[in-house]
Parts: structure tokens; C-alpha cells; sequence
């Protein structure tokens, strides 16, 4: 068995979803630490495979102490050249201690629901078979950063999706959100269905009986290359 892949959430009820079922497929177990309820993150990933930082209500940009020190933290596995993937907010994060722009729309425009993508030739070298539609559940955005690679693209509104910095890949999307985890969101989330641009809610369960089969698919590929193994060829999804 591996070490570890370190999961970073940011809410108290938080889950990694398909992320831990893929990492579990694989025989890796999760080390789950919540900073912002009190957990420490480690000095040193030597003990560790990789880490994942999911998102969250904060923003990169917030004057908040522990999201500070969690993008200084970031430091740890791009020097140790550990696999490194940000989601969302993680994706923002990394973005933001590479020193690339963190952004609001300028109209206000939010990215809630499924909206289309495109790979670049680096992305289909990464994967293959990419979504032509993702979820997405954000206000913000972020800019390439210096030496990053686009691994796709988005509409106007927010075009970085997702990009590669050495061992570090944000994405701007969430691959993650199982069934319960969107309809969940739709509850709880409900009043970021009026922000400018955002899917309504039956839109949210339309588009996941269009997309869902490819998104998911992805992710099988892309942790695949992410944490350098491959799935047993018989394990469930």
C-alpha cells in the first residue's frame, strides 16, 4: 500500500468525493485534515503520495490568516515535487502563490452548473478523452501563471480551467461532486442560482444525465496520470 494522498477541505462537512473513491480504487488510503477546524498541515510531504486542496466559500484573495498560511503552504509540495492538485479554491490557491491574478468578473458573472470546455493539445497529452461540458460552482477565476502550461479552456468569463505547474495542477471544475454531493449544493447553495450567469437548478439535473458519464470517466484518466498508477482494470467507479 502507498502512503497517503493529504486531503485539504475547508468546510466541517466537506467531502472528497469521487477523488477518494478513485484514490481508494487504487489501494491508496487519506490522510483528511480540515485547517480551518484546527488541523495542522505537515511540514514535510516525505510521508505522504500527493495532496489534494478542495474548495470552499473562502476566496484566495480573503485577509483571512488561515488561508494565508494554507497558499504559503503550497511551497511544500512544489519543492518536494509531490503530485499537487487544486480544485476550485485549491486551484485558486496555487494560482495565487505562483503569482498569477485572482479575479471577480467584472459584470459579476458566476460559473454555476455545467459549462463548456476545450483541452489544449497539452491537456489531450495529459488525457486523452476530455468533457466538452464540466460542473463548475465559482465567482472567481484565475490567469495563467508564469511558466504554466493551459491544460484547457473556458468561455470568456473564465477561461484558465485548468493548467499544470511542475508537480501542481489546478482545475477550475469539479470532477469531484457526486450525485448527493450536487443536489446537496443545490440546497445549501441555492442563492448562487441568482447570481449573473449561473444555471438554474433544473439545468444542474439535466446536464448531469448529459455529462456526468464523460466527467467521470476523465477523472478515472486523469488520476491515473495524476498519482502515476493505474487502476485495477476491474475496480468499480
Amino acid at each position: 500500500m502507498r502512503p497517503p494522498v493529504l486531503i485539504v477541505l475547508h468546510g466541517e462537512l466537506s467531502t472528497p468525493g469521487r477523488v477518494a473513491i478513485q484514490l481508494r480504487n487504487r489501494d491508496i488510503p487519506l490522510d483528511v485534515r480540515r485547517p480551518r477546524f484546527g488541523d495542522d498541515l505537515p511540514k514535510t510531504l516525505a510521508n505522504h503520495s500527493g495532496v489534494v486542496i478542495f474548495g470552499g466559500p473562502q476566496s484566495a484573495n480573503d485577509d483571512d490568516e488561515i488561508v494565508k498560511r494554507e497558499i504559503d503552504w503550497i511551497d511544500v509540495p512544489l519543492k518536494e515535487k509531490k503530485p499537487f492538485l487544486g480544485i476550485c479554491l485549491g486551484a485558486q490557491m496555487l494560482a495565487k502563490r505562483l503569482g498569477a491574478r485572482v479575479y471577480k468578473h467584472a459584470d459579476g458573472h458566476a460559473e454555476v452548473g455545467y459549462y463548456p470546455i476545450r483541452p489544449t493539445a497539452e491537456g489531450r497529452a495529459v488525457c486523452r478523452d476530455w468533457p466538452d461540458h464540466v460542473y463548475q460552482w465559482h465567482r472567481e477565476g484565475f490567469d495563467l501563471p508564469a511558466g504554466g502550461e493551459l491544460l484547457a479552456e473556458g468561455e470568456d468569463a473564465f477561461n484558465v480551467q485548468a493548467f499544470r505547474h511542475g508537480s501542481g495542477y489546478a482545475l477550475q471544475f469539479h470532477p469531484e461532486v457526486t450525485h448527493a454531493m450536487m443536489y446537496r449544493w443545490l440546497v445549501r447553495g441555492a442563492h448562487r442560482m441568482e447570481l449573473p450567469g449561473a444555471k438554474q437548478r433544473h439545468e444542474h439535473i439535466a446536464g448531469r444525465a448529459v455529462h456526468d458519464y464523460a466527467s467521470r470517466n476523465w477523472l478515472t484518466a486523469f488520476i491515473d496520470h495524476w498519482i502515476g498508477r493505474k487502476a485495477p482494470a476491474a475496480a468499480a467507479l
